[in-house]
């Protein structure tokens, strides 16, 4: 069998924004049309996008940006955006995709459960399961409460991960291939079957990564907090100043709300800062 080398894959920019990039104008289409249907901002006069006297469509911050591949389609899209991350590598990584495409955004380095910036913000959004890192309630509570304290009143967070299935005894598996010039990725994420016990499910990412006839084989084990529907209801119910308004799936099709419960596992929830 062939061996992996153990590396966290944030520390590898490229390869983790090839893996995700797939859906960046999907989520950034949801979340226009998100503040379209659900926002409920009083008017503000005199916004700044901080491009001269351009005005801003508003200002949108990202928990855990990443890559920044929603960072770069925001701001392209006229937004003022703010994003933080605790990866060095990642934040790099986004400030010169933002310099080559001529954009701007404000990047900070910070965690999810302990950031602090100034102004208000008009919407949140924070995708694929990051908010999952966060092992323990008072953490994710705290980390709810500062995108809270962040938002404007009646602005809007957009969180996504998936739910828990505790009685499936498999974990699952999903897969990606992604290509960008010479390079190739293969991602296979592996999940170990959730404990409702200790609130803890076993992560695995492992890459095959070809560029100019090169292979590279990468693994990265980490641990998320496991959420089934009632969790979350649970969870939200300690945050009153989000109000949970609907739920979707990583389909981002306005079309297809979803009930939040534990028939879908792929989990998007709006919620509104009252």
């Amino acid at each position: 069998m062939a061996k992996y080398e153990s590396l966290d894959w944030y520390s590898t920019p490229l390869w983790y924004d090839l893996v995700f990039e797939e859906d960046t104008k999907k989520e950034a289409d949801f979340l226009e049309e998100a503040m379209r249907r659900y926002a409920k901002l009083a008017p503000r006069r005199g916004r700044a996008s901080g491009r001269g006297s351009a005005r801003s469509r508003g200002r949108v911050l990202e928990p855990a940006s990443g890559s920044g591949r929603l960072v770069e389609e925001m701001a392209r899209r006229g937004w003022d955006v703010t994003g933080f991350d605790a990866s060095p590598e990642m934040l790099e990584f986004t400030r010169r995709r933002l310099a080559r495409a001529g954009l701007r955004a404000t990047l900070k380095r910070a965690r999810l459960e302990s950031f602090r910036l100034p102004g208000r913000f008009d919407v949140a959004h924070c995708f694929v399961s990051t908010f999952k890192y966060l092992l323990d309630e008072r953490s994710a509570r705290e980390h709810l409460r500062r995108v809270a304290a962040a938002l404007r009143p009646g602005a809007l967070y957009l969180l996504g991960f998936h739910l828990s299935d505790y009685r499936w005894p498999l974990g699952d598996h999903e897969r990606w291939v992604a290509r960008r010039g010479a390079t190739k990725v293969v991602c296979n994420i592996k999940s170990w079957p959730p404990s409702r016990r200790t609130r803890l499910e076993k992560v695995r990412s492992r890459l095959l990564v070809e560029t100019r006839g090169k292979l590279r084989r990468t693994e990265t084990t980490w641990w998320f907090r496991t959420y089934d529907a009632e969790e979350v209801r649970a969870l939200l119910r300690s945050v009153p100043e989000l109000e949970h308004l609907a739920t979707y799936d990583f389909h981002y099709d306005w079309k297809r709300p979803r009930t939040l419960d534990d028939r879908q596992l792929d989990t998007l929830l709006i919620l509104r800062r009252r």
